[in-house]
């Protein structure tokens, strides 16, 4: 039993369905990562491996860290980067066969970093699924300048292709700071018009929002509810975001 619970607004249980809970590893060590989800494994419900960094860890630890992160119903997911990696260089077989290697159930497909014909990646979501992953796929440029040149239109295009391809969820590239990037400004600020334009013409249940900052995680909850789906949350972060869901937070008390 939580201590005061009776103050807490109920959240659904895991497997949830909606407001869901992503959380960045930036590569945490084994021991401090399982107390972290001692503690607060039950807020998350997704754990990407940031970029690359699988590659300069023991297979071991990441063997172990996946294991764990599963054991806490943690879909543990590799992150975008490395797919583009593998894609680069020819060897989508071979990262196929190793994320099963170390256990990963789910992958990230992006083509923030480079540059990927976007039937090819539609083609890959495919592939992926054929592999028996699931697969979460990001839309949108690392590259501010590049990010900029795709168009609403477009974005919205490509997140419907790519679901009806076999995505499950749709992430909304905001990288790791969350500023001057898809839908927020020079200062982080969400830009609520393009946000509006994507929820009238796309499934809000299906987009994974990344929200980095607790201000773009406050704005996101107060116009969508604790039921939003938010991602690429600072492991520090887990349980501030969980308070912000509930309602026991300055920012969000009486307020949903």
């Amino acid at each position: 039993m939580k201590s005061f619970e009776f103050l807490s607004k109920k959240r659904e249980e895991k497997p949830r369905s909606c407001g869901l809970t992503m959380v960045l590893d930036k590569g945490l060590g084994l021991q401090t990562a399982e107390s972290l989800m001692e503690i607060s494994g039950e807020y998350v419900d997704y754990l990407k491996f940031g970029w690359g960094t699988s590659i300069v860890h023991e297979q071991e630890i990441i063997k172990s860290k996946v294991e764990m992160y599963q054991s806490h119903d943690i879909q543990a997911y590799t992150g975008g980067t490395l797919f583009e990696l593998a894609y680069m260089n020819n060897k989508l077989e071979e990262f196929f066969e190793e994320a099963h290697n170390l256990g990963f159930k789910a992958i990230e497909v992006s083509d923030g970093s480079i540059s990927i014909p976007h039937e090819s990646k539609v083609e890959c979501i495919g592939m992926a699924k054929d592999e028996g992953f699931e697969v979460l796929s990001e839309v949108g440029k690392k590259d501010p300048n590049l990010d900029k040149e795709l168009t609403l239109d477009e974005r919205i295009q490509y997140m419907q292709e790519e679901l009806d391809a076999g995505s499950s969820l749709i992430i909304v590239e905001a990288r790791e700071g969350g500023k001057n990037i898809g839908i927020f400004d020079k200062s982080g600020n969400a830009k609520e018009d393009e946000i509006d334009y994507i929820l009238d013409n796309f499934y809000a249940s299906k987009i994974l929002w990344e929200a980095p900052n607790k201000d773009q995680q406050v704005f996101f909850i107060l116009k969508l509810g604790n039921t939003v789906n938010l991602g690429n949350i600072s492991s520090d972060d887990i349980t501030s975001l969980e308070t912000l869901r509930r309602g026991l937070r300055g920012d969000t008390v009486g307020k949903i």
